[in-house]
Protein backbone atom coordinates (compact mmCIF):
# COMPACT_ATOMS: atom_id res chain seq x y z
CA UNK A 1 0.00 0.00 0.00
CA UNK A 2 0.75 3.30 -1.16
CA UNK A 3 0.83 6.95 0.91
CA UNK A 4 -1.80 9.21 -1.07
CA UNK A 5 -1.69 13.18 0.00
CA UNK A 6 -4.93 14.93 -0.82
CA UNK A 7 -4.68 18.40 -1.49
CA UNK A 8 -7.38 21.31 -1.77
CA UNK A 9 -8.02 21.52 -5.45
CA UNK A 10 -9.32 24.56 -7.23
CA UNK A 11 -11.64 26.33 -5.23
CA UNK A 12 -13.05 27.53 -8.93
CA UNK A 13 -13.25 23.80 -9.67
CA UNK A 14 -15.01 22.47 -6.51
CA UNK A 15 -16.96 25.95 -5.68
CA UNK A 16 -18.73 25.85 -9.36
CA UNK A 17 -17.70 30.01 -8.80
CA UNK A 18 -15.59 31.68 -11.32
CA UNK A 19 -15.01 34.80 -8.93
CA UNK A 20 -14.15 31.66 -6.14
CA UNK A 21 -11.04 33.05 -4.23
CA UNK A 22 -7.82 30.68 -3.29
CA UNK A 23 -9.16 30.30 0.17
CA UNK A 24 -12.33 28.64 1.93
CA UNK A 25 -12.87 27.89 5.42
CA UNK A 26 -13.27 23.75 6.59
CA UNK A 27 -16.62 23.71 8.14
CA UNK A 28 -17.52 19.67 8.93
CA UNK A 29 -14.54 17.02 8.81
CA UNK A 30 -16.48 13.79 7.84
CA UNK A 31 -14.25 11.25 8.37
CA UNK A 32 -11.43 10.11 10.83
CA UNK A 33 -7.90 8.65 11.16
CA UNK A 34 -8.54 4.90 10.40
CA UNK A 35 -11.42 5.01 8.30
CA UNK A 36 -11.80 3.24 4.98
CA UNK A 37 -13.45 5.96 2.40
CA UNK A 38 -14.42 5.12 -1.23
CA UNK A 39 -13.25 6.79 -4.47
CA UNK A 40 -15.99 9.92 -4.28
CA UNK A 41 -16.67 9.46 -0.38
CA UNK A 42 -17.03 13.19 1.13
CA UNK A 43 -13.98 14.16 3.08
CA UNK A 44 -14.60 17.74 4.11
CA UNK A 45 -17.09 20.76 4.05
CA UNK A 46 -15.69 23.75 2.88
CA UNK A 47 -17.16 27.26 3.09
CA UNK A 48 -16.70 31.09 1.29
CA UNK A 49 -18.49 33.48 1.43
CA UNK A 50 -20.72 32.19 -1.14
CA UNK A 51 -21.29 28.25 -1.51
CA UNK A 52 -20.52 25.68 0.85
CA UNK A 53 -19.01 22.57 -0.91
CA UNK A 54 -18.06 19.38 -0.25
CA UNK A 55 -14.35 17.61 -1.27
CA UNK A 56 -14.59 13.97 -2.14
CA UNK A 57 -11.72 11.59 -1.83
CA UNK A 58 -9.99 11.20 -4.84
CA UNK A 59 -9.00 7.54 -4.14
CA UNK A 60 -10.34 4.43 -2.01
CA UNK A 61 -8.08 3.58 0.74
CA UNK A 62 -7.97 4.36 4.42
CA UNK A 63 -7.48 7.64 6.30
CA UNK A 64 -3.74 7.79 7.52
CA UNK A 65 -3.50 11.14 8.43
CA UNK A 66 -6.07 14.30 9.02
CA UNK A 67 -4.38 17.11 8.90
CA UNK A 68 -7.39 19.83 8.85
CA UNK A 69 -9.65 20.45 11.62
CA UNK A 70 -12.92 22.49 11.95
CA UNK A 71 -12.77 26.27 11.26
CA UNK A 72 -9.45 26.12 9.91
CA UNK A 73 -8.85 28.05 6.53
CA UNK A 74 -6.96 26.54 3.68
CA UNK A 75 -6.03 27.70 0.44
CA UNK A 76 -5.85 25.80 -2.70
CA UNK A 77 -3.18 23.36 -2.82
CA UNK A 78 -3.17 23.15 1.30
CA UNK A 79 -2.83 19.18 2.21
CA UNK A 80 -6.27 17.72 3.95
CA UNK A 81 -5.41 13.90 4.32
CA UNK A 82 -3.19 11.54 3.85
CA UNK A 83 -4.76 7.87 2.61
CA UNK A 84 -3.03 4.70 2.19
CA UNK A 85 -4.02 3.52 -0.89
Amino acid sequence: MADFEVKLPSLQETSGDDKAGDSAKVSFVYVDEGEAVEEGDDLIEMETDKATFNVPSPKSGTIKKIVVEETMVLNTGDLICIIDV
